[in-house]
């Protein structure tokens, strides 16, 4: 995933008991689609923001994963911009 030139880390505390419960070697990725997820089903993360979060390739890697899970995205005029710009470029080659 290409580096954005600032990082967040967090450190999150849990009680003994459910950290011994959490452990997982996938938990990490697991928050970060849960954290991206719920602030796009907030609006305070744009599909784009969600791409670049989880290291998408693609636009449509990211409608896929937000299809799997029970968010359908919403189609913006950016979205339909630049699908015509891409377009347009392939059939000039």
């Amino acid at each position: 995933m290409a580096s954005c030139g600032t990082a967040l880390n967090l450190t999150l505390t849990f009680p003994d008991a459910l950290a011994a419960a959490m452990q997982s070697p996938d938990l990490p990725r697991r928050m970060l689609e849960a954290f991206a997820l719920e602030g796009y089903r907030e609006g305070t993360l744009t599909k784009k923001q969600v791409r670049l979060m989880l290291g998408h390739d693609s636009r449509w890697e990211t409608e896929e994963f937000l299809t799997a899970h029970g968010l359908w995205p919403c189609l913006v005029s950016t979205d339909v911009a630049e699908d015509g710009r891409r377009l347009n470029a392939l059939l000039s080659q």
